[in-house]
């Protein structure tokens, strides 16, 4: 009995020294965004195709603590948004926001292995120091977003990796604002590179038909956008989502809120060294 004992705990011992592929696990890694709505979005993703389970009750706040099954053993890590793409071929696999796959040079539509569906909650928008949601400025520049030019623009040019979500897109302008009063000023936005700069690019020829000049200052952080917007340096931002923005506010005690919903980046997963989706079911 003793010497069954030794061998068994042999077993065991040799198990934990080898791969996590030999000991029934698929040893595979996964890189996923690393803040709080973006790492949930991800395992929402995973969750949706039958990759992971998270717990009941897990929604857009969910971390890798509530994966309640992962039958792959996968291994996941953590990731700054930004920097997945420039990981992706230290993993098996990633999961990568479309604007950042976009700036890496890969069609989100034709590269990735999955794609989510345009879930509303995940819709980019125009945000504004709270307060001034009714003002001129920023509903002159409401309006020019959700034109159809920029529906247009967004269809033609990204092909699914970008979709407006603006149900009826107008001509541009808003019969409420006085664009006579508007005349000769100047509106600020906070953008990062692609596709939010490139959209208002659309808008800010709108705005100029009435004379007034749109400012595009890119950033290419999630922070300095809100910080500016709510010091009133800026007048408005376009990069981010609602849940990252209500997260932002209660972290950091910021008043920026949402002028309007604009457009869907939906999430991806892709190959990095394997390419072959089966493996993570």
């Amino acid at each position: 009995m003793k010497r069954i004992f030794v061998l068994f705990l042999a077993a065991i011992l040799v198990c934990s020294a080898l791969s996590l592929i030999s000991c029934g696990s698929s040893g595979l890694t996964v890189a996923i965004p690393n803040d709080t709505t973006n790492e949930a979005r991800a395992l929402l993703l995973l969750e949706a195709n039958g990759i992971i389970k998270l717990k009941e009750g897990a929604g857009i706040t969910a971390t890798i603590k509530d994966i309640a099954e992962n039958p792959k053993n996968i291994t996941f890590k953590e990731v700054e948004a930004a920097q997945i793409p420039n990981v992706r071929r230290d993993v098996d696999f990633a999961v990568i926001n479309s604007n950042y796959a976009i700036d890496a040079g890969s069609n989100p539509v034709a590269d990735a292995l999955t794609i989510e569906g345009s879930y509303s909650a995940y819709a980019n928008i125009l945000a504004c120091k709270e307060g001034n949601e009714n003002s001129g400025k920023i509903k002159a520049l409401v309006a020019a977003l959700e034109s159809q030019q920029v529906a247009d623009y967004i269809a033609k040019t990204y092909g699914g990796a970008v979709v407006s979500t603006v149900e009826n897109p107008g001509d541009g302008y808003d019969a409420s604002v006085d664009y006579a009063a508007l005349a000769g000023t100047t509106i600020s936005v906070a953008a990062t590179p692609n596709p939010h700069a490139e959209i208002l690019k659309i808008a800010k020829e709108i705005l100029a038909a009435k004379d007034i000049t749109l400012n595009i200052i890119e950033y290419t952080d999630y922070v300095q956008p809100n910080n500016v917007v709510d010091s009133g340096e800026v007048d408005a931002n376009y990069f981010q989502h609602t849940p990252y923005l209500d997260d932002f506010n209660a972290q950091n005690g910021t008043h920026v809120v949402s002028a309007a919903a604009i457009h869907v980046e939906p999430m991806g997963l892709y190959g990095g060294k394997q390419s072959d989706l089966g493996l993570l079911k």
